[in-house]
């Protein structure tokens, strides 16, 4: 499930060529490395993890507070392990901007060569872009999406959505470990300095919502168009008032008539219809609540805050010889563990350790405990 999402500063422009290329090198040999200790699973895991991505983003020398962290940090990956996808068992498809609607096409070219059920990791990808676009309205245009994904069929999303009035990007992460259902609570943890009133549909409270969403969209268009003009005439709790403005009845009849003609038998289904959309979503919301009394949440999925230098000069400017030997250092302990000896990861391991000290042991027994609650 989704497990995080960040909000970051909307910053322009690219990594300069010397940072990048050392980027690309030093993300290339974090990765291997990762799947040599831990397998692909391991690296899925960590990158759908947002603190553990953000602080990779510092160690490859990013600014920690700018939206390219995202961009930059998943195509530096992305290129530090081209050549060695096959070899690894891992592989990218998507990026930002044109490149993000490329996904299905590479994802569908690593099934063609390698075996892996391409159908199956193409729905993934479009399902959780449509959750972060449609179900969840939170002001957030996505416009960068990278999808990693293994030999099994396991896989992790990264992905950015943009919002031009306050110039703010959030980041949104998915792993399929942990999905159950991609319509109702994704997300363990969303990580954020900025929120705002939003339209959650993916919230446990919006099931109502949902349901009765997904009845109303099997209704005759022209009821539909009916009731949104009816809501254009009729006052509504002030949280309405924007999520009417740009709602067109007729403009929205067309995409009323394909879930008619769809039928679909629930709100996943719905929301992967094609051509439905933010705003389709959005005006069958606010029928369901006109109708049905079925409010959807409107509280902003986001939970915690953090705040994790670089390119920047924050703390200080991205000193190249200690960088480059980073790079030779990852390499070295790469190329001996392949050879069989792994002296140099397991000093790594040992360093994780100090970072991440094990829990302390549970108390001694002091008699029976309570039965565990239920549900």
């Amino acid at each position: 499930m989704r497990i995080g999402t960040a909000d970051l500063p909307l910053h322009y422009g690219r990594a300069p060529r010397w940072l990048f290329s050392r980027m690309r090198a030093l993300a290339g040999k974090i990765a291997e490395a990762i799947v040599l200790e831990h397998g692909t699973k391991g690296l899925l895991v960590r990158l759908s993890d947002p603190y553990w991505f953000q602080a990779l983003g510092c160690v490859l020398g990013f600014d920690w507070h700018s939206s390219g962290l995202t961009t930059t940090t998943c195509g530096a990956i992305k290129e530090g392990i081209k050549g060695e996808e096959e070899s690894l068992g891992l592989f990218v498809a998507g990026g930002k901007g044109a490149t993000s609607r490329k996904t299905p096409t590479e994802i569908e070219e690593w099934g063609d060569r390698t075996g892996i059920d391409a159908d199956r990791l193409i729905y993934a990808s479009r399902a959780a872009a449509k959750v972060d676009s449609a179900a969840i309205q939170d002001g957030y245009g996505i416009y960068h999406h990278a999808f990693f994904f293994d030999r099994d069929g396991n896989w992790a999303v990264v992905q950015q959505g943009m919002n031009e009035v306050t110039r703010m990007a959030r980041r949104y992460h998915w792993l399929s470990a942990r999905v159950s259902d991609f319509v109702c609570e994704p997300h363990t943890a969303i990580c954020c300095d900025a929120r705002a009133p939003s339209l959650n549909l993916v919230a446990r409270e919006s099931a109502s919502a949902r349901e009765a969403s997904v009845e109303i969209a099997r209704e005759r268009p022209i009821r539909l168009v009916e009731e949104l003009d009816r809501l254009k005439r009729i006052e509504l709790p002030r949280r309405h008032a924007v999520m009417l403005s740009d709602i067109d009845p007729k403009r929205l009849s067309r995409i009323f008539l394909k879930t008619y003609t769809a039928q679909p038998h629930g709100f996943e289904e719905l929301l992967t219809t094609p051509g439905v959309g933010a705003k389709t979503i959005r005006a069958l919301s606010l029928i369901a609540e006109l109708v049905y009394g079925a409010a959807p949440s409107f509280t902003d999925p986001a939970r915690y805050s953090f705040a994790h230098g670089g390119k920047d000069g924050t703390p200080y400017p991205v000193d190249r010889e200690t960088y480059d030997r980073s790079i030779g250092i990852m390499a070295h302990a790469i190329r001996k563990a392949k050879l069989g000896r792994a002296e140099e990861l397991q000093a790594l391991r040992r360093l994780e350790r100090a970072f991440n000290p094990p829990e302390p042991p549970p108390p001694a027994d002091s008699g029976p405990r309570p039965p565990a609650a239920s549900g």
